[in-house]
């Protein structure tokens, strides 16, 4: 196809999707503007766009030029800030994708930023974004979901279509969030506690009992993985679920607790002690996440 599509923001999830298109050669010509291009940290965002056929801009106004979709990926507290940066560069009434993930208040709000100047379609990833990347499934809402639609089938996106409101979609991946990255946070909790306590296998098999359709041999590992690598996004999401709990008159008293969890394992994670394991079984991670967070956890 020949759809032209820029990323704002080239962190994991526009490098996957930007691969991913690339690979299944369903985008025409890709480009790409991130805040670290022009600085050192920035030299491996440039290398992953060479790698998947993105050229990365010299600014966010020549990234945007001439463009039919826009994914905006950056962090969530620049959300609103990447759409005021791109609006006044824009023409010809592109789609905007914002894929991050922020609170429908927020959603909202850059809509309303971007008026006449983009068709704004609210995004939720709701799976990891490897290794289905462009693949991975996605829900979209607005009132631009049914003009978007069949362009992003087109590009091989796996798209569902929740509603012609705003905000739809982040309220269904906010509020599931208190549950996913929820347990998550558990997880470390009570196995962290039950490899000090030396009852790690017990503690499984009696979990297994309770939940015969869970096996916590991969689950602990599995979550225990993702908050390393990836708890200080995650935490800054859950900030935006307890605003989206706010929004709806919920008091966030656990998504308050999960946050600080994500945040903490998200610092650890970063201890060479602790990476070097993250590959390896549930006992080599529990012990090297024990010893790292003796006086944190």
């Amino acid at each position: 196809m020949s759809v032209a599509v820029c990323f704002i923001g080239f962190g994991e999830a526009g490098q996957a999707i930007a691969s991913g298109l690339h690979d299944a050669g369903a985008a025409g010509r890709m480009t790409a503007w991130d805040t670290l291009f022009p600085q050192a940290a920035g030299d491996k965002l440039l290398r992953a766009g060479e790698a998947s056929g993105v050229t990365c801009a010299p600014s966010a106004a020549e990234a945007v030029r001439g463009t039919d979709i826009i994914i905006s990926a950056v962090t969530a507290a620049s959300s609103v800030e990447a759409a005021r940066l791109v609006m006044p560069h824009l023409s010809g009434e592109p789609f905007l994708l914002d894929i991050n993930s922020v609170s429908p208040g927020r959603k909202q709000e850059t809509a309303k930023l971007l008026d006449e100047a983009a068709r704004y379609v609210d995004v939720a990833v709701i799976a990891p974004i490897h290794p289905a990347r462009h693949q991975t499934p996605m829900l979209i809402a607005g009132p631009h979901t049914s003009t978007a639609m069949p362009l992003l089938t087109a590009l091989g996106m796996r798209i569902t279509d929740v509603g012609a409101e705003t905000g739809a979609a982040a309220a269904i991946k906010m509020v599931r969030s208190v549950i996913v990255k929820g347990i998550e946070a558990l997880t470390l909790e009570c196995f962290l506690a039950a490899a000090r306590a030396g009852v790690v296998d017990e503690v499984a098999t009696s979990l297994r009992q309770n939940y015969p359709g869970l096996d916590w041999s991969e689950i602990v590992p599995y979550n225990l993985e993702r908050m390393a690598r990836h708890g200080e996004r995650r935490a800054a999401e859950m900030e935006e679920v307890a605003e989206t709990l706010r929004e709806l008159g919920v008091e966030p008293l656990m998504t308050k607790a999960t946050v600080k969890l994500q945040r903490e394992m998200g610092s650890i994670g970063k201890q060479q002690s602790v990476r070097r394991v993250l590959e390896r079984d549930r006992t080599a991670m529990l012990r090297a996440i024990s010893a790292a967070a003796c006086d944190r956890l």
